[in-house]
């Protein structure tokens, strides 16, 4: 039985076959129904628009259906059911489940009780692999993924799609640019884990010094709650605003990623630009997702 819980569990030929696999399905489609008579289980312990709706599509276009769990409110969870319980059971009504949930290890927790394949849909602030092998696929629609100069920004401390990115990218020597304000860098020990596997990491506090030197700029939110007051909030997200003037002398080739949903940190008139590639990103949601649920239901 294959669970996806960490990027970290993969190597770089199971990253690679997931990846050839999407394209084959984005150009050609999949065989007809191939997860007919099969029910994925959709468990949500958290707000999500883009994760949970393109797992949903992705099914559906497989021949196969799905069970949404609903909000915890009306789940037996708000009578005092443990997680291992809830999975426990949904494993008897489903063949896959995806779990997001507010608490990093939920997911791992989850695979050891289910009886049935497991995909992290998001732990708190741990992993997202789903999001990081659409991360990946988009990237190498554009460019080849070995040795590419990445700038990271945003909240980095907290955000579990740029950890899950970083450790993929050591599976293809990239350099990765960490670009965020003092307090909400990488965390000390994902620095270090990426150093030990060879990973160049450069530290900068503003895009402007390293935003002409990169193939590809991933940016993320900064959460409001992270900071003391709302004045602050506001300086932090300007200061980090992606705009039309600053991509001016960036590279030709340079692509614009972000996971969404944006807020301010993206200004609008850079969606016409050829570098923004965040809404092509999540329409490849959909041929990932399904190249994953073939992988663990067929």
């Amino acid at each position: 039985m294959k669970h996806y819980i960490s990027i970290r569990d993969l190597d770089r030929n199971q990253i690679d076959h997931l990846i050839d696999r999407a394209a084959r399905i984005a150009v050609y489609g999949a065989d007809a129904q191939p997860l007919k008579r099969k029910i994925l289980g959709l468990l949500f312990f958290e707000p999500s628009t883009r994760t949970r709706m393109s797992f949903e599509s992705a099914m559906l276009r497989l021949g196969g259906s799905c069970m949404n769990l609903g909000g915890v409110e009306v789940s037996s969870m708000a009578k005092g059911e443990t997680l291992a319980d809830t999975i426990r059971v949904v494993s008897g009504y489903a063949d896959t489940i995806v779990l997001r949930h507010p608490k990093v290890g939920a997911a791992r927790l989850a695979s050891e009780f289910a009886d049935v394949p497991v995909i992290n849909g998001g732990d708190g602030a741990g992993q997202h692999p789903s999001q990081t092998l659409i991360d990946l696929y988009t990237i190498h629609q554009s460019m080849p993924l070995d040795r590419i100069k990445i700038g990271l920004v945003g909240d980095l401390m907290y955000g579990r799609t740029t950890h899950s990115l970083a450790y993929a990218l050591t599976r293809y020597n990239a350099e990765i640019h960490a670009i965020s304000p003092k307090g909400l860098g990488l965390p000390e020990s994902l620095k270090h884990d990426l150093r030990e596997a060879g990973c160049e990491v450069i530290e900068h506090d503003s895009i402007e010094e390293i935003i002409r030197d990169l193939d590809v700029l991933y940016v993320t939110r900064f959460q409001r709650e992270r900071f003391p007051d709302p004045a602050s909030f506001f300086d932090v997200a300007a200061s980090y605003r992606i705009t039309p003037s600053l991509l001016q002398g960036v590279k030709d080739h340079l692509i614009l990623l972000h996971p969404l949903p944006r807020v301010d940190e993206i200004d609008p008139a850079v969606d016409s630009l050829p570098y923004a590639r965040y809404f092509q990103q999540a329409r490849n949601g959909v041929p990932v997702r399904m190249a994953m649920l073939l992988e663990v239901m067929q």
